[in-house]
């Protein structure tokens, strides 16, 4: 279990790094984006390829970033319910849902994405769109970020396994799981 929790943390690393760098490409989009509707506005020149690139930073950050977002526990989930759970059960829940459906449709995704990459760069096939940009980049975050948010859910199957065998704290803990207060929910509904 040792080895698969150094395992864990190694892809936490990775998944972190990522996820903290990952932010400048929202930087990156906005400046071409701007730079794009200045030279339009004040040259009467647009670029095709600068608005292509700023969907490309666009795609990769949230691409990139879904094994990051996994990590800190703030993915998509419904806090109404689970905060009703036990630790226990919340980690059950998780474990099962890791194993049942986020691996193999991460690991599916991520597999079958990589032949059209493959026949994309080969081809060097390009945006259909005049003056548009090669497209084998856009197409290489698909294997790449659903390969990290894959691996990251093998180390969050690894946390909450080692929890339900007492050896680590609540992966849940943390991140994710707003305080709901069920008064409150219960006239809202």
């Amino acid at each position: 279990m040792n080895a698969l929790l150094k395992f864990s943390a190694t892809v936490d690393a990775i998944n972190g790094f990522v996820g903290r760098n990952v932010k400048w490409l929202i930087l990156a989009a906005v400046l071409v984006s701007a730079g794009n509707a200045t030279t339009r506005y004040l040259f009467n020149v647009a670029s095709n390829a600068m608005l292509e690139l700023q969907w490309y930073f666009y795609a990769a950050v949230f691409t990139l970033a879904a094994g990051y977002v996994l990590k800190v526990n703030e993915h998509v989930r419904i806090d109404v319910m689970s905060q009703r759970m036990s630790p226990r059960t919340r980690n059950w829940v998780d474990f099962w849902g890791f194993l049942l459906f986020v691996l193999p449709v991460t690991l599916y995704i991520t597999l079958q994405s990589i032949p059209n990459l493959i026949e994309t760069y080969q081809n060097q096939e390009v945006s259909q769109n005049a003056g548009g940009l090669i497209r084998w980049p856009v197409r290489l975050m698909i294997p790449v970020g659903f390969g990290l948010l894959f691996i990251q859910a093998c180390s969050e199957l690894i946390k909450r396994w080692a929890f339900l065998k007492g050896l680590i704290d609540d992966p849940l803990a943390r991140g994710g799981h707003a305080t709901v207060d069920m008064d409150d929910a219960k006239e809202s509904v």
